[in-house]
């Protein structure tokens, strides 16, 4: 036989742990039937039995309406499955059970499992869990996911729940006497049209909330056609409930507040801490690390750490790389000549295609293999919340939301990611502010060009310069910041209106990172994936480049052609035609900016690259290149439009060219704008 799982859980409780110690390699991601919304699901087998489970999103209520929630609730509600496992961290029951108890709500076959028993020993937490299955009504397991203990006891529970070999009694949150009677009375009228396996008594208290959303949701889920009965029977306890002073708007309150103090009573009999200062450790920490006196210094401090290790780490696999790779160019020319390929056409994929391909592959795989496991090591530890905590007040100045931090950290290894991540925003308003102001962070494809600019025109080529481009690297990285909450600003008060939205942000305990599974995690999830997204854009961009670079008009190339029709609008800011044609061709990917500025000064009509910097700046300051010209190439390379990637990502998010090409035209006017000032104040002073 085969039985659907449902996978639920609050963020940070390990949920994600369970579900691959499970389902091991037999995963898989795509969309949840119906919906476009991306869920892992994953295959285990017990018992003889077939079990596919669904991972689904991290949330703390099923009662609010943010995204995360009105998907898991309704995977809970609509969705057929044959076991519910609602996983809960050993160590902050008492808030897990808030979920626990809304689920039972809903469907009798639950499993609750405990993880984190591990850390729970640590801080010298009991749970008496015959007690607290007792309480619950359905069966208690507690285990430690990580290291995969007592699974086999949770795989039995599953087995028995959807197999039907338990009858489970779960215990039903009882709400104050004139609530509990309209509950009771619409029961009556809505049980003969009941024909799911939804709780009759949750649907009723669904119906007498004020969410018009969920209602129609419900009514087309029982195949109600004649609603009449029930409606008016709503507005009848409605009334009821006014007599007694509690207003339709208020009634999620008491029901929030039930839940609550059902949570805290079973909580309170069954968990016991030994250790009453087991919170004293990371109390100490949040003191330092979310103060408002050392948070932010510690939070730069940090930053420049992660990018001192990206930048100096770097450099030497990508010239192994770009040695490796240019090795082969050769060879590969050599079988494409034995196999009678025309010549043109050999050049064209090796010196065009292969030759923009590995430079991608040279400049994007070393940093983003460094950053994204630090990236990874900072989010498995605890302490990105924590920065999200710290820019809070700062975002909601600006009329965003203080989860935009986290976004705009995501963004430092790759724009799109950072657009990817802006799921985690659940105001419609705040997510798009998020999308249209990501860019402003540059990513991993832009710190090469202002890296290698810095470096020539600022710092120097000593190795004691390296902690000075790191200061200078951070300096550029904080305007950016600073422009993300400037224009988060103008958009909140013009064309995105709005409040800044609550939000529940849980700072969780300090915990040490599983640094094999990151290191996997953070190369297979993220840097591979977002290499070969740019990979896929870099093979038809070398074509185009090297055709536009060997075919000639009037003994003129194509790309001379461009470069100097765009000459008079780049020299208004500060730029000149080759630079300005360099990032527009660079759109499918930032790395290759410096190659093509290269390539058009010695008119070789294929991308080279300079081993030394030294040289490098000798040919820039021949064209003409000056300490403004620098200036105003960092400042472009800041802000400019979003890369190819990043545009399909903002238009698979936003689902709208509209959001799109608005997400294009507001970092380009920002960095035009920004460079036009520069080249007039310098041509001043």
């Amino acid at each position: 036989m085969k039985y659907n799982i449902a996978l639920i859980g609050n963020p940070n409780v390990g949920k994600s742990t369970v579900f691959n110690a499970l389902t091991g390699m037999h995963q898989h991601t795509g969309n949840w039937p119906g919906k476009t919304v991306s869920l892992a699901s994953g295959i285990f087998e017990y018992n003889k039995n077939t079990y596919e489970m669904y991972d689904l999103p991290g949330t703390y209520s099923l009662i609010s309406h943010s995204e995360e929630e009105r998907i898991a609730r309704d995977a809970i509600m609509y969705d057929k499955h044959d076991c519910v496992v609602v996983v809960c961290d050993a160590t902050c029951l008492e808030r897990n059970l808030n979920l626990v108890l809304q689920i039972l709500e809903i469907t009798d076959d639950v499993v609750v499992c405990i993880n984190l028993l591990d850390e729970a020993k640590k801080k010298k937490i009991d749970i008496d869990f015959n007690l607290l299955e007792k309480k619950l009504g359905v069966p208690v397991v507690g285990c430690t996911a990580r290291s995969k203990k007592n699974l086999d006891k949770l795989l039995k529970k599953i087995d028995e729940v959807s197999t039907k070999k338990v009858k489970e009694t779960p215990t039903k949150i009882r709400y104050k006497r004139v609530i509990e009677e309209g509950i009771k009375e619409l029961i009556e009228v809505i049980k003969p049209l009941n024909k799911t396996k939804i709780e009759t008594r949750f649907i009723a208290i669904k119906l007498l909330d004020d969410n018009e959303e969920i209602r129609e949701d419900l009514y087309k889920f029982l195949k109600i056609k004649n609603r009449k009965k029930i409606e008016n029977m709503v507005k009848k306890i409605r009334v009821k409930l006014l007599d007694s002073d509690i207003k339709i708007d208020e009634l999620k309150d008491e029901i929030v507040k039930s839940i609550v103090l059902k949570s805290e009573e079973i909580a309170s009999s069954t968990v016991t801490f030994n250790n009453k200062d087991y919170l004293k450790r990371q109390t100490k920490l949040d003191k330092i690390l979310t103060s408002k006196l050392t948070g932010i210094p510690i939070m730069l401090l940090l930053l420049i750490v992660v990018f001192y290790i990206t930048i100096i780490g770097a450099n030497y696999p990508s010239d192994l790389l770009f040695d490796f790779f240019s090795s082969l160019e050769e060879p590969l020319i050599s079988i494409f000549n034995y196999l009678h390929f025309p010549e043109f056409l050999t050049n064209v994929i090796v010196l065009g295609a292969y030759k923009t391909l590995t430079w991608v592959v040279s400049v994007m795989l070393p940093p983003m293999a460094i950053f994204f496991p630090l990236f990874t090591i900072l989010e498995d530890s605890g302490y990105l919340p924590r920065i999200a905590f710290n820019l809070d007040k700062c975002f909601k100045k600006c009329n965003a939301c203080g989860k935009q931090a986290l976004t705009m950290c995501m963004g430092f290894g790759c724009n799109a990611v950072g657009v990817t991540g802006c799921r985690i925003i659940d105001s419609k308003r705040e997510r798009l502010i998020a999308i249209l102001t990501n860019n402003f962070v540059p990513c991993n494809g832009r710190f090469p060009t202002i890296i290698a600019i810095i470096t020539m025109f600022f710092v120097g080529f000593s190795k004691e310069a390296n902690l000075l481009k790191v200061l200078f690297l951070t300096g550029v990285i904080l305007l950016g910041i600073f422009t993300t909450l400037f224009v988060s600003n103008i958009l909140s008060r013009t064309i995105l209106k709005g409040e800044p939205s609550s939000f529940t942000l849980e700072l969780p305990p300090y915990r040490k990172p599983q640094y094999l599974k990151v290191i996997i995690r953070s190369i297979l999830d993220r840097t591979l994936r977002v290499l070969s997204r740019a990979v896929i854009v870099a093979i038809p961009t070398g074509i185009i480049i090297y055709l536009f670079a060997n075919i000639n008009i009037n003994d003129t190339s194509i790309l001379l052609h461009l470069s100097n029709f765009l000459d008079p609008f780049a020299n208004i800011i500060g730029l000149d035609g080759v630079i300005l044609l360099a990032f527009i061709l660079g759109f499918p990917a930032n790395e290759i900016v410096v190659p093509i500025i290269i390539m058009s000064y010695l008119s070789t009509g294929v991308m080279t690259d300079f081993t030394s910097l030294i040289e490098l700046k000798q040919l820039l300051v021949n064209n003409g290149w000056t300490i403004t010209t620098a200036i105003c190439t960092i400042l472009f390379s800041l802000m400019h439009w979003p890369c190819s990637t990043t545009c399909l990502t903002i238009k698979k998010e936003t689902g709208s060219l509209k959001w799109t090409m608005l997400s294009i035209l507001i970092p380009t006017v920002c960095g035009f704008t920004l460079c036009f000032i520069t080249k007039i104040l310098f041509s001043i002073f």
